[in-house]
């Protein structure tokens, strides 16, 4: 199985402290979120919007009723010849005024929720005052007309007003039964009184209309407050983003302000480490060596290797979190040039060689020849193979076998695998040893610990060179680590190109 290496990143841990700043729209956004789980949309929670549409609507079609009372009126003229009519039509347009002047009033103050229910009954009242101005027009009489003609009459103008006040108040709702039910109760008391067969008729079909246009404004009112509890979802959902945003924006900022400190810190540590370390190795490795005199007690000159060995060991360490820390921080800059990737694998093969001969170890090479030069990084890549190499001589048990490849990869691009017989890798750690300072099981109980940050540096150095890094392990079998550079890394050996004289030039040579 194998597992490509990816970029690893940093696990910030991101400041907290100000989250009381926010506990207010938090706590917003939590109601919101239950309510939305809930699936809870009560109309009372939309009241105040609704009434506001009511408004609305009433404002923007303040000239509807006048109009159709107009044209009601002058038809009641023209049939009855009774002047009389018109002062209907005076109280009903007064009744309407009423009306206009409660929404203007209404829209002026902007109330809130607690004076929702007032300015309803309020409105509701003006309803049943432009209800009972339709009831007296249902009660009118024309003997002169004619029964049939002028209930005709009487009933085309209450169904008409039946329809444009349930178009004009659907969003108040009940506002229609307010309206009509007393028109129907005086028609009926006025059909049942006289006994007359049309208007009993116009009882029942007024009847049926408002029970029809009942059900159907209340299914609109229901589908307004749906929309409303739609958009107010929306606009919640839309806040707790931009909280979530703001959020994040702010654990950006304090990851970047980390990351900055960090890597001021280690520019200012490095110096300040170095120092005295390279004081540290070089007394050391003095006294060692008993360039200045034997040392008496040879115990002394055991305590001056072991500094010595320890020093360098912290000196690495040290490097190494400055090379990963560069190539995090995107300054890691690449000097390349043409490199022959086989003599960097046998120069690296020559350096842990002495270390491979005292665990009696053995470093099998298997070489393509030919191979052109690539165009990378020498150091970095003597790192990269000289990390590998040190990790399969560090973990492979004594007397075991290294095996070094080099060739081409399917794709044109080239590679170094270095291959060991040593205890491996379980497959579930394989993530973990390719994160910074992670560190298997089978590294941990081993006595040679390293720092956790060979593999990062080689994904990283090969990410720098847009390669790829490939690890296969088997536990008890033994782990492969494969650096790939890409056909582009390649350099082609192209033929030189003739000098082809020109026919001016052969003539003159000839000549």
């Amino acid at each position: 199985m194998s597992i490509a290496a990816s970029t690893s990143t940093d696990k910030i841990i991101v400041d907290k402290s100000r989250s009381h700043r926010n506990k207010a729209v938090s706590k917003t956004v939590r109601a919101t979120r239950q309510r939305l789980q809930t699936g809870s949309s009560a109309p009372s929670g939309f009241d105040r919007e609704m009434l506001f549409l009511h408004i609305d609507s009433v404002l923007h079609g303040a000239i509807a009723m006048p109009l159709l009372v107009g044209l009601i009126a002058a038809g009641g003229v023209y049939l009855s010849e009774d002047p009389g009519i018109l002062a209907w039509a005076l109280m009903t347009l007064s009744a309407h005024a009423v009306t206009i002047f409660l929404a203007r009033k209404a829209r002026r103050e902007n109330f809130g929720a607690e004076k929702v229910a007032t300015w309803r009954r309020r409105f509701l009242a003006a309803q049943v005052l432009m209800g009972l101005c339709w009831a007296v027009f249902a009660t009118q009489d024309c003997p002169a007309c004619g029964d049939i003609s002028f209930g005709l009459f009487e009933g085309t103008g209450l169904l008409i007003a039946l329809a444009a006040t349930a178009m004009g108040t659907f969003l108040l709702r009940n506002a229609l039964l307010y309206t009509f039910v007393p028109v129907v109760v005086a028609l009926g008391f006025s059909s049942l009184a006289a006994g007359d067969p049309v208007h009993i008729g116009l009882t029942g079909i007024l009847s049926l209309s408002l029970v029809f246009l009942v059900f159907m404004t209340g299914r609109m009112n229901r589908a307004n407050v749906h929309i409303l509890s739609v958009q107010s979802e929306k606009d919640d959902l839309i806040a707790e983003l931009e909280v979530a945003k703001s959020m994040s924006d702010e654990a950006r900022r304090r990851a970047e302000e980390a990351n900055l400190a960090k890597s001021r810190f280690l520019a200012s540590m490095s110096h300040e480490l170095r120092t005295p370390l390279n004081a540290i190795l070089g007394f050391s490795e003095v006294m060692s060596t008993e360039v200045l005199g034997p040392l008496s007690n040879p115990t002394y000159k055991e305590y001056t290797s072991d500094i010595h060995r320890s020093g360098e060991h912290l000196l690495n360490l040290i490097n190494e979190i400055l090379d990963l820390s560069r190539i995090e921080a995107g300054r890691y800059e690449l000097n390349e040039e043409a490199v022959n990737l086989v003599e960097i694998a046998e120069d690296c093969i020559g350096m842990v060689q002495l270390r491979a001969r005292g665990k009696n170890i053995t470093i099998g090479q298997q070489f393509e020849q030919g191979m052109p030069a690539v165009w990378v990084d020498e150091k970095a890549m003597r790192q990269v193979t000289l990390n590998l190499l040190s990790n399969a001589v560090k973990f492979t048990p004594a007397g075991g076998e290294i095996t070094v490849k080099a060739g081409w990869t399917a794709g044109g691009g080239q590679y170094v695998s270095i291959r060991d017989n040593g205890p491996g890798i379980p497959e579930e750690e394989i993530p973990i040893v390719l994160s910074a300072f992670g560190q298997g099981s089978i590294a941990i109980k081993s006595a040679e610990q390293g720092t956790g940050l060979g593999l990062p540096i080689v994904q990283a150095i090969l990410a720098k060179h847009n390669g790829q890094f490939i690890l296969r392990s088997k536990l008890r079998e033994g782990t492969e680590a494969i650096a790939i550079l890409p056909s582009r890394r390649v350099l082609e050996s192209l033929p030189p190109v003739e000098d082809v004289p020109s026919p001016a030039r052969r003539r003159k040579s000839f000549a």
